[in-house]
């Protein structure tokens, strides 16, 4: 069993997020400031730990005022709850590369147990730095509501202005750094 040290490329990787908005559509958003701590056992991966750590104040809906809105306490309250993490703690291979990643998500100070559907992509050399490279791929959905984000407003059609699902996506870039 040969452990292995990997650190996300942030340049090939992207956290993001889906709402729907307003009943009729959806606002996309992504998270610009993120890390992980991440141990892989190549030969079985399900004997791998991670944990990821996200910045609140870095979220992007390409929406300045929306953004700070979610920045507020009415939302993420980003000044006394700063960080978002994940830390697994199963993985269970459910496929050829498919696997689900069971573990702690907490926001705003809420705990929840969460499953993410993640696919490995594989691994490669980089032609330019000589560098292993992983690729990693994920999907949840969670209730915001679950997480304190309880915040809402009717929208005079009937309904409210965000929905209560929001699904989290993943896509990172990981580049091998040692051997444990």
């Amino acid at each position: 069993m040969t452990k292995t040290v990997w650190s996300i490329d942030p340049a090939h990787s992207e956290i993001g997020f889906s709402v729907k908005h307003m009943m009729i559509s959806r606002v996309k958003g992504t998270f610009e400031e993120f890390d992980a701590a991440l141990t892989l056992d190549e030969d079985e991966l399900t004997n791998s730990e991670a944990e990821i750590t996200i910045k609140v104040a870095s979220i992007n809906t390409r929406e300045e005022n929306r953004d700070g809105h979610l920045r507020s306490a009415d939302f993420f309250d980003a000044d006394n709850h700063p960080n978002i993490t994940f830390k697994a703690k199963s993985i269970t291979k459910t496929k050829d590369s498919q696997y689900d990643v069971t573990g702690d998500l907490t926001i705003r100070g809420t705990t929840k147990e969460i499953t993410i559907d993640t696919t490995f992509e594989g691994q490669s050399k980089d032609p330019m730095s000589g560098n292993i490279v992983a690729g990693v791929s994920g999907e949840a959905v969670i209730n915001r509501k679950e997480f304190g984000l309880t915040w809402n407003a009717t929208v005079e059609t009937g309904g409210v202005l965000v929905g209560e699902d929001v699904k989290i996506h993943l896509e990172l870039e990981l580049h091998k750094q040692e051997e444990k």
